[in-house]
């Protein structure tokens, strides 16, 4: 098996600001593993947030090529089992994750989902997401991209006006996502006039760590609270049973597949809602979430809506629907080579 490299620049269509970031282009690995006539596909992005960048991933990637290269292509499960011991950032054992699935279920002939037994008559529809900026520039993204459900991103001091002004436009579906950026009394407050505003529930509106908070919001919110930054890793769904009334779990930072699917089954027999999220990806992490998409009650998906320029093929937008794709592994069969955002292409060894 050949470990291959893509590092890219994704340019996004709108400044993306949140309550702990800002950003107009997005940095992110591809990971292809090879392997006869496949190709496995996953993908990373830079997080300042979680102190990730491409260089480090790179490093750690070529550590541990004679590792990842010597698969005998045993089951994906057994891979991440025997790479975890040696690979700690799970951003990068996420990408290797994905693309030994996405690999294996080529090599199989079938879609993950099918791979799986998933049925594929149920796909719940992402949000569309509207970075924090002034009312007039958040109404225009609104307005500029029609939806059936929007996530709003808050933690200003406008953020009651900002839905307000919003709910104006349109009778779409408002979740909000706070981004640790509140407090527990503003939470409260904030629950009470969001939910007139017929807001359908709060993302992380406290510190990843203020689990007392979070335990009188449980008790206390009139809407339901999910969990993001406070969901990292498989340990975490059980803290967050009495603290969150849900959980946003993401591929990147639980590791892969492998945990993602532990972490929605132990969410669920804990009686939380479940929401699979994504970073600001490309069309390959994206079509990675959509394989889960059966399992799940709510999504965020829609990283590859918000750039200017994808990499690769994966979910199509038509007639304001995300189609998701239906080819072999994840659905992504190749990487777009001539893209005007590339950087550099990685294929160092054998």
């Amino acid at each position: 098996m050949k470990l291959v490299l893509h590092t890219y620049d994704l340019k996004l269509k709108h400044k993306f600001k949140i309550a702990h970031d800002s950003r107009t282009v997005q940095k992110t690995l591809i990971v292809e593993l090879n392997h006869g006539a496949h190709s496995g596909f996953g993908e990373a992005t830079a997080s300042n947030y979680y102190k990730v960048s491409i260089d480090v991933m790179i490093s750690e990637l070529e550590a541990n090529r004679k590792l990842i290269e010597s698969y005998n292509f045993e089951k994906p499960e057994e891979f991440w089992k025997k790479l975890k011991v040696y690979i700690g950032n799970s951003f990068v054992l996420s990408a290797l994750d994905v693309a030994i699935h996405d690999l294996y279920a080529k090599a199989k002939g079938k879609s993950l989902r099918e791979l799986w037994g998933l049925s594929n008559h149920f796909f719940p529809t992402s949000n569309y997401t509207i970075g924090i900026d002034t009312i007039e520039n958040m109404a225009a993204k609104l307005k500029e991209f029609p939806w059936p459900k929007y996530k709003i991103k808050l933690g200003t001091k406008e953020d009651i006006k900002i839905i307000r002004e919003l709910r104006k436009l349109t009778d779409a579906v408002f979740r909000v996502d706070a981004n640790c950026g509140w407090s527990v009394e503003e939470t409260l407050e904030n629950a009470r006039m969001l939910k007139e505003l017929n807001v359908e529930f709060i993302e992380q509106p406290l510190a990843a760590g203020n689990w007392e908070g979070m335990s009188i919001l449980h008790k206390k919110s009139e809407l339901p609270i999910f969990a993001d930054e406070s969901c990292i890793n498989e340990q975490d769904i059980n803290k967050c049973v009495g603290h969150f009334h849900g959980v946003n779990i993401k591929l990147m930072k639980c590791g892969g597949f492998t945990p993602a699917k532990r972490m929605i089954q132990n969410a669920r027999n804990q009686g939380m809602k479940v929401m699979v999220g994504c970073m600001t990806e490309s069309s390959v992490g994206i079509s990675a979430v959509a394989q889960l998409l059966p399992m799940l009650d709510y999504v965020d998906m829609d990283g590859f809506l918000l750039l200017e320029n994808d990499i690769a093929e994966g979910p199509k937008l038509i007639n304001n629907k995300i189609v998701v794709p239906q080819g072999e592994g994840i659905g992504v069969n190749r990487l777009f080579t001539a893209a005007a955002n590339k950087l550099e292409n990685v294929t160092t060894g054998s």
